[in-house]
């Protein structure tokens, strides 16, 4: 059964089906190891205990569904019917009336949402740590952040609290996490998942999409939850192919061009980065592949400025669209307020530019199929390493940490972040695969053939060990 906890979900739906175990069986196990290692890796903000036994017993009861009886973790900026969006904060009271689209899918699919995981408030840092909630760790080492603002749900998986977990991204917020947890995580084309019941997040930058411990896990799950809904503001091109026939197939020859250019001047890339990158780069070529040399000019200033001011924008929205306000930690109203004084004027003119830069970005497919870069410029940061920095320095740091990842919300092309081995001091590593707008398919092939090339997802934390042993309380919220 430990074994099948990190199995994933692909096989825990097979095992399900050939009645090796049950979904109660599997809930059961996956509480448990919650109550013993939640306590200090703080993943959940809540978990749906007596619920999800409940809606296990229920799918071990229905007939054949594709997530039948599948434990999955939900990020908490996702409504879920009866639950407050709290988003990383205190300052959210009412209940949804509906679940979101990704949760309605989910459940006819047949998954158990097993808890609704923690995120930084209104999801505006690349680590998920707050005041009042404390840090959500790393598995990998309980002094090194999961990332954000998914961190909560790449921790659950990767610790072994949840079979896959669904996250956003408007800046890299499913990439970070995976890349720092060793998971597969895919940012899908801005449209793919829909965000109902919002038309958009922070003005198209958001996509919603799984974290996965396999390519075909991410596909499994992401098959079950794609497609728009009414009132959609952007709908993506239907796939090629569904993306488990994706992620089975073989990827032919690509062009690949690799590039190691931050989006802005005067960034250094830690040499275990560039290792890792250039060592994938190796790999790909053994694999076939005809891998270039290859530095789009994207380095461009008034880009960047264009992107940090539309970024303090939302915050202030996001600060604004909250029920209680001043229940928000100091640094997320300092950050919001800087947002609240930008001229009108300036946040036009940095919101107006998304046409012509989506335009330039993608003029690099029309030399490669792909593009593979650096997901982060660094190792994974440690807890509270930025907390006595002031705000516009913790968003400078945060933002040479992340800088070739948020290009890819303003064009809105599918991105993921790909496990690529291991720092000397034994913390994941990872590159980011980009593909053409509305291509998913061609990223998880070449992302699956990657996984059968240098296998990731058989690699458990050995820290959880400790856990197991030292955390004995039971003092996790429920609902």
């Amino acid at each position: 059964m430990t074994e099948l906890v990190f199995a994933g979900v692909a096989r825990q739906a097979a095992a399900i089906r050939a009645g090796e175990v049950t979904s109660r069986e599997l809930v059961e196990r996956y509480l448990g190891r919650i109550e013993r290692i939640d306590p200090r890796l703080r993943a959940f903000r809540l978990v749906f205990a007596e619920q999800a036994l409940a809606q296990a017993d229920a799918a071990d009861a229905a007939g054949d569904l594709p997530l039948r009886g599948v434990p999955i973790a939900v990020k908490e900026d996702v409504a879920i019917a009866g639950l407050p969006t709290t988003k990383g904060t205190n300052a959210a009271r009412t209940p949804q009336p509906a679940d979101s689209a990704i949760v309605a899918r989910l459940r006819a699919a047949g998954a158990v949402i097993i808890g609704r995981t923690r995120m930084p408030e209104l999801g505006l840092w690349p680590h998920t740590e707050s005041g009042w909630a404390g840090p959500t760790r790393n598995p990998w080492s309980w002094t090194h952040s999961s990332g954000g603002s998914s961190g909560g749900s790449a921790a659950a998986v990767a610790a072994g609290l949840a079979a896959a977990a669904i996250g956003t991204d408007g800046a890299g917020s499913i990439r970070i996490p995976a890349a720092v947890t060793g998971l597969f995580g895919l940012k899908p084309q801005r449209g793919r998942v829909s965000l109902a019941p919002d038309a958009q997040v922070w003005g198209g930058l958001v996509a919603a999409g799984p974290i996965t411990r396999t390519v075909l896990d991410w596909a499994l799950v992401a098959d079950q939850i794609r497609g728009s809904a009414p009132g959609d503001a952007h709908v993506a091109h239907p796939p090629r192919t569904s993306f488990v026939q994706a992620a089975s197939a073989d990827p032919g020859r690509l062009r690949i061009g690799v590039s190691l250019r931050p989006w802005g001047p005067g960034i250094p890339i830690d040499g275990e980065v560039r290792d890792a990158v250039q060592d994938t780069a190796a790999l790909l070529a053994d694999l076939g592949h005809d891998v270039v040399r290859l530095d789009p000019p994207m380095r461009d200033a008034s880009a960047s400025t264009r992107f940090a001011l539309r970024y303090l924008h939302n915050a202030h929205l996001a600060r604004a669209g909250v029920e209680f306000p001043d229940l928000l930690e100091p640094r997320t109203r300092a950050a919001a307020e800087l947002g609240r004084r930008l001229p009108r004027g300036l946040v036009r003119w940095a919101g107006g530019d998304d046409a012509s830069l989506t335009a330039h970005a993608n003029r690099v497919f029309g030399q490669v199929d792909v593009l593979l870069t650096p997901v982060l410029t660094r190792p994974p940061i440690r807890v509270g390493e930025w907390d006595r920095r002031p705000v516009v320095a913790a968003l400078l740091a945060a933002a040479r940490y992340t800088t070739f990842l948020p290009l890819w919300n303003i064009a809105g092309n599918p991105a993921a972040s790909v496990p690529a081995g291991r720092t000397a001091a034994g913390l994941p590593l990872a590159v980011q695969l980009v593909g053409r707008q509305h291509d998913e398919c061609t990223l998880l092939s070449v992302s699956a053939q990657l996984e059968r090339a240098r296998p990731w997802a058989d690699r458990i934390p050995s820290v959880l060990g400790h856990a197991n042993q030292d955390s004995t309380s039971t003092d996790y919220p429920k609902w």
